[in-house]
């Protein structure tokens, strides 16, 4: 028996480093250390051995004994850990994390397996060797056509999103939440209402509306995308039309509002 994801957490937490700190002097993200502290992937030898380096402890103890039993004290010290939650993964056999592809078909489980490291594991899943290394990936099929002109069937690429302060007003974001279910929209927050985000859409025939942060499950900030079918500039050129119209008209109406005034 193994005892290796026990183990690490024990020793963690009895140098009173959080996550983040043990990753970065192991040189690993956070979220690999947090899947081999739960047991989600295992590590591979070189690491095992920069572990056993860091902690002092032979790696047949590492592995093989339960540490924690043998009543070393240890405390955290307290307020240290973050509190966030660490996302279930997947990672390749050279242990760097995989993107997980979320299809249409799979979107209505997601909201309830998105924690679930059994439901993720399942997920088709590959790699993008040109993003950057120092974050956690994954992908979502999106459909309907309210971001044209990135199509139905498009498969966009978020990175993960930990505190929603981060949100930067007029990016695209891919959030995933318990009334809306997975949502790709342009985000704005309210300088007033820290409470709630509105969305919206690029494709303007389709009406903004709010979501509430606590309903937000996860966020993910769009950084790439993946399309079966070449934009038409036909149809590019029609949508920056009717986007340019759509300005003109919201400058309208916010005139004779002033004027009213």
């Amino acid at each position: 028996m193994s005892y290796i994801s026990e183990n690490l957490k024990f020793l963690r937490k009895g140098r009173g480093l959080t996550q983040e700190q043990m990753a970065q002097e192991m040189g690993i993200k956070r979220s690999l250390l947090g899947a081999y502290e739960e047991g989600r992937a295992e590590p591979r030898i070189g690491t095992l051995v920069r572990f056993s380096e860091i902690f002092a402890v032979d790696i047949e103890r590492l592995i093989g004994t339960d540490l924690g039993a043998e009543k070393i004290p240890t405390s955290s010290p307290p307020g240290q850990d973050s509190g966030l939650r660490v996302l279930a993964i997947t990672v390749d056999s050279e242990d760097r994390e995989n993107i997980e592809l979320v299809p249409q078909k799979a979107a209505a489980g997601y909201l309830n397996g998105y924690a679930d490291p059994e439901f993720i594991s399942e997920l088709p899943r590959f790699r993008l060797p040109s993003l950057p290394a120092n974050a956690t990936y994954r992908a979502f099929e999106i459909s309907g056509d309210s971001m044209l002109p990135l199509k139905s069937g498009t498969i966009v690429i978020g990175r993960y999103v930990e505190n929603l302060a981060h949100v930067s007003d007029g990016k695209t974001y891919l959030a995933i939440t318990r009334q809306e279910g997975v949502v790709f929209k342009r985000l704005y927050r309210y300088p007033d209402d820290p409470t709630r985000l509105c969305m919206i859409s690029d494709n303007r025939n389709y009406q903004p509306f709010d979501v509430q942060v606590g309903d937000i499950l996860e966020l993910w900030e769009a950084r790439a995308y993946i399309a079966f079918e070449f934009p038409d500039p036909d149809a590019d050129t029609d949508l920056s039309l009717r986007k340019l119209a759509g300005l003109v008209l919201d400058l309208q109406q916010e005139v004779i509002r002033l004027k009213d005034r």
